[in-house]
This record gives C-alpha cells, structure tokens and sequence, in this order.
C-alpha cells in the first residue's frame, strides 16, 4: 500500500479539541431536552379536599374532635365551629395535641392553643380551614381554602 492513501495520524491537540467540542455539544444538547420538559408538570395536582364532618349538633360547645383520616381538629365553641389543620408547616408532620397547645413531633416545632408558632423550625402556624354548611345541612371542611385565624362558622 502507498504512502500516500494512508490517512494521517490525528494529533492529539486536535484530538483533544474534538473531544471537547462534542463534550459540549452533548451538554448542550441534553439541558435543551431538560428545559423542553419544564413546562409539563412531572406531578399532577391533586383534587380538591372537601369532606363532611358531621351536623352541628354533633358539636356541642366547649367541645374538641380530632378527625385523624383528615388530619384536622374541629372546634366548637359560642362563636360557631372551627377546623384547624394538624400538619405542621414545616415539613408537614402530623402534630400532637398537647397540654400547651399542639407539638410536632418530627422536628419538634411547637404550637399554641390556636395554632399560633411557640417555637422551633416551623415558619407559620397551623393553618385554620374553611368550615361552611353543605345543602345537606351537613358541616363541610374545605381543606384547599385558608382562612384567618380566629374564623368561626356560624351555625
């Protein structure tokens, strides 16, 4: 075979700047695929949380019921029927009653009587949720509706 078909050796600078240039188009290439999929969420949004808890007469004043499957603490009270939230805000453990008020028992935030922050990591208090009166007569939370603190429902 001649000399002059066979095709010259690559120097390694050359090969290095090669290599580099498809090291980024590689890079590049896969952040544009990365950033294609942005706009799609990876994680659907869950429907709503809307439950019955019960009639009015089922909460006599002065009186307190944990619902555990929904995580809430119904209140009742002369000012009507209130639902606080039992997950904390931190990293949404589920709280504990306590004699002072509520307690994480995960990162070891503390809560007042109403939910208010006592202490630790937690940023906010508990959040106080939506109660109003289904057709039914019946007492519906809304768990995706945020109410100020100190919101009682009228019964």
């Amino acid at each position: 075979m001649s000399e002059r078909l066979k095709p010259e050796p690559l120097p390694r600078r050359d090969f290095l700047g090669l290599a580099g240039l498809w090291s980024a188009a590689v890079a590049i290439g896969g952040s544009l695929i990365g950033m294609s999929r942005l706009p799609k969420p990876s994680v659907l949004p869950e429907a709503g949380r809307r439950f019955r808890i019960g009639r009015p007469e089922d909460f006599p004043d002065g009186t307190e019921e944990i619902l555990t499957a929904e995580k809430v603490l119904v209140r009742s009270g002369p000012q009507g029927i209130a639902a606080i939230s039992l997950v904390c805000t931190h990293l949404g453990c589920i709280v504990s009653r306590e004699s002072a008020g509520f307690g994480c028992p995960c990162h070891g935030s503390a809560f007042g009587q109403n939910g208010e922050v006592g202490g630790g990591p937690a940023p906010r208090g508990l959040r106080w949720l939506e109660v109003s009166r289904g057709v039914d007569g019946r007492l519906v939370v809304d768990a995706d509706r945020e109410v100020a603190p100190g919101t009682w429902c009228q019964v």
